[in-house]
C-alpha cells in the first residue's frame, strides 16, 4: 500500500508540473487549451466554468465555450494538456474542416510553438533546478574523508569482485582519488560502461584489480557494496514487540559493546547475538551524545529483532554553499546526471549495459518512492530531481508521441513553410504510440521479475 501511495504521489507531482509547463505556455501565447487533465482514460471528476464541479465524463453535446476542463482521469501514469487546434495523440482532427482561428494552435508562429512544445520539458529542469539548489543550500554536502575500505563479509558483492577488507584505495582508471566521495564517482559514475583498473594499498603493497564493468554494476545494483572506514554499527529500524523493543533499543542507536565485548560492525554484533540465544546480554550503545546501557535476550530464534547496518565514524568535511554558491552547484549536478544519463543510454544501445541494469517501470518507481520518503523528506525529494530529470531528457528525445517528437515536427514544418499532411502526422504518432506501449509493458516486465 505504501508502495501505491508514493507512487501515486511522486507521478502526480511529476505529470502535474509538466502539463502545467505546457498549460502555462499555451496560455501566454493566447492559445485555447480545452483540457487539462492528470491521468489517462476515463474522467473521475473536473472542474470548468460551465458545469462547474462535475464527476464521470461530460455530456458529449457540452460547449465548454473555450474554457478549459481540469480534471482527474483513471489511470494515473501521465497526464495530457489539449490546445485547440494541434494534433496530438487523440487524433482529433474534426477543427481541420474549419478555417485555422487565432486561437488555435496551427495558426501560431513557429517559435510559439515550440515554446509550448518544450515547456514541460523547462518546468521539469526548473523543478530538478530548484529541489537541488534547496538541497544544497539547506543541507550542503558531507564528504567522508577517507578512501580506506571497511571489513567486508566473507562471499560478499565486494569481495566476488576482488576487494579485501581494508584496502586503501588509491587511484581509479589512473585517476587519484582523495575521499569517499571520488571513489564513488569514479566506481559507478564517471566510468559507466567501461571495465575499472583499481589501484589499492594492501598491507603496505599497491597491485591493481581489474573488474569488468559488468561485475560492477551486478554488484551495485544488489545494494551498496563497499563502506568507508573507520565505522561502527547502528540501528536502522527496530520491530514492533521484539526483543530489541522490550530492551528499549531505538532506531538510530550506535552499538558500542555487545556481550562485554568491543564492536566493530554489523558482523560481529550479529555473530554475538546468534552464538548467546536465550540469554540476558548486556548491551551498551551511543544515543546521541548519550551513553545507554541495556540487556537483550535473543530468544530461541537468536535474533533481537532490528535491522542494522554501519556507519562512518570517521573524519569528515561538511561543505556548505550559498544562496549563488547553491545555484551554480545545482547547474552543475544537472549537467553530471545529464552526461550520466546519456552515456547509459549510449551503452544500452550499444550492448554494454543490459536494458534492464539501466531502465525501470512503475514498480521500481513505486519502490524507490517508498524507500526514500521512508528515509525522511531530503531523500524523497532527491529522487524527486532525478526523476524529473530523466522525464525531461526522455521527454525531449526525437521520438514520436513524445514532446522531442513534436518539436522534429513543428521544426520541419517551419523550415518548409507548410503543415505535414495530416494522415502522415496520423500514421507517425500511431506507430510512436505503439511502440511505446510495446517498450513500456517490456519495462514492466522486468520489473516484475527482478522483483
Amino acid at each position: 500500500m505504501d508502495y501505491i501511495i508514493y507512487f501515486v504521489i511522486t507521478i502526480a507531482i511529476l505529470v502535474f508540473v509538466h502539463e502545467f509547463g505546457h498549460f502555462a505556455a499555451a496560455k501566454i501565447c493566447r492559445m485555447q487549451v480545452d483540457a487539462f487533465a492528470i491521468g489517462f482514460g476515463k474522467r473521475l471528476f473536473g472542474y470548468n466554468k460551465i458545469t462547474k464541479f462535475t464527476f464521470l465524463d461530460l455530456p458529449k453535446d457540452v460547449d465548454l465555450q473555450g474554457n478549459t476542463d481540469y480534471k482527474l482521469c483513471l489511470l494515473p501514469l501521465g497526464g495530457y494538456v489539449k490546445i485547440a487546434g494541434m494534433v496530438d495523440e487523440s487524433n482529433d482532427t474534426e477543427f481541420l474542416e474549419k478555417e485555422p482561428q487565432p486561437h488555435e494552435f496551427r495558426s501560431k508562429p513557429t517559435y510559439q510553438k515550440l515554446f509550448v512544445i518544450t515547456a514541460g520539458v523547462l518546468m521539469n529542469l526548473l523543478l530538478t533546478l530548484s529541489i537541488f539548489w534547496g538541497i544544497n543550500f539547506y543541507q550542503g554536502k558531507q564528504i567522508f574523508k577517507s578512501t580506506t575500505i571497511s571489513k567486508i563479509e566473507a562471499n560478499s558483492n565486494a569481495e566476488k569482485v576482488g576487494f579485501q577488507s581494508f584496502d586503501k584505495i588509491k587511484e581509479i582508471n589512473g585517476k587519484k582519488v582523495s575521499n569517499w566521495e571520488e571513489v564513488l564517482d569514479n566506481l559507478l559514475v564517471n566510468n559507466t560502461g567501461n571495465n575499472l583498473n583499481v589501484l589499492v594499498e594492501r598491507n603496505g603493497v599497491e597491485q591493481n584489480i581489474l573488474i569488468s564493468r559488468s561485475q560492477i554494476t551486478q554488484a551495485s545494483q544488489k545494494g551498496i557494496f563497499l563502506f568507508p572506514n573507520p565505522t561502527q554499527p547502528f540501528v536502522q529500524d527496530v520491530m514492533k514487540n521484539s526483543p530489541a523493543e522490550a530492551g528499549k533499543i531505538a532506531s538510530g542507536d550506535i552499538f558500542l559493546e555487545v556481550n562485554n565485548v568491543s564492536v566493530k560492525d554489523r558482523e560481529e554484533v550479529v555473530k554475538i547475538i546468534t552464538a548467546n540465544k536465550q540469554t540476558d546480554i548486556p548491551v551498551t550503545i551511543l544515543r546521541g551524545k548519550d551513553t545507554v546501557q541495556t540487556v537483550v535476550n535473543p530468544g530461541l530464534e537468536g535474533k533481537i529483532g532490528i535491522a542494522i547496518a554501519d556507519a562512518y565514524t570517521g573524519e569528515f568535511e561538511y561543505k556548505t554553499y550559498g544562496v549563488f554558491g547553491s545555484l551554480s552547484q545545482s547547474v552543475s549536478n544537472i549537467g553530471q546526471y545529464t552526461e550520466l544519463t546519456l552515456t547509459m543510454m549510449k551503452n544500452v544501445i550499444t550492448g554494454k549495459v543490459e536494458f534492464k541494469q539501466a531502465f525501470g517501470g512503475p514498480v521500481k518507481i513505486a519502490q524507490y518512492a517508498a524507500k526514500s520518503a521512508d528515509s525522511g523528506i531530503m531523500p524523497f525529494l532527491f529522487f524527486l530531481a532525478m526523476l524529473s530529470l530523466s522525464l525531461a531528457i526522455i521527454n525531449i528525445m526525437p521520438f514520436p508521441v513524445l514532446d522531442g517528437g513534436h518539436f522534429v515536427i513543428i521544426l520541419i514544418e517551419g523550415i518548409i513553410q507548410r503543415e505535414i499532411p495530416i494522415k502522415a502526422k496520423i500514421a507517425i504518432q500511431n506507430a510512436g504510440f505503439v511502440l511505446l506501449l510495446i517498450l513500456m509493458a517490456f519495462i514492466i516486465y522486468n520489473d516484475i521479475i527482478s522483483m
